[in-house]
């Protein structure tokens, strides 16, 4: 049996990380692999991402940001 394997693997700049216990919660947000501060909700993410010259028009295209941990509406522990 041959396995298929898709030639473009998405590997997208920005990657929001779990909530992280603190008051008020946040999330790490890293750009190309690089810590590059907290957010607290998705504005946050959005003006990380615009200082670093990226322009996000779909926050839930998994090609542009990579959730771990919930989506753009998880923003505290459960």
């Amino acid at each position: 049996m041959t396995e298929v394997t898709s030639p473009h693997i998405a590997h997208p700049r920005i990657t929001v990380l779990g909530v992280q216990p603190s008051t008020p919660p946040f999330r790490i947000v890293e750009i190309d692999g690089q810590v590059v501060g907290e957010a607290r909700d998705v504005t946050d993410v959005l003006e990380a991402a615009a200082a670093f010259g990226i322009t996000v028009h779909d926050l839930d295209d998994p090609e542009v940001v990579r959730w771990v941990g919930g989506d753009k509406f998880t923003w505290r522990r459960h």
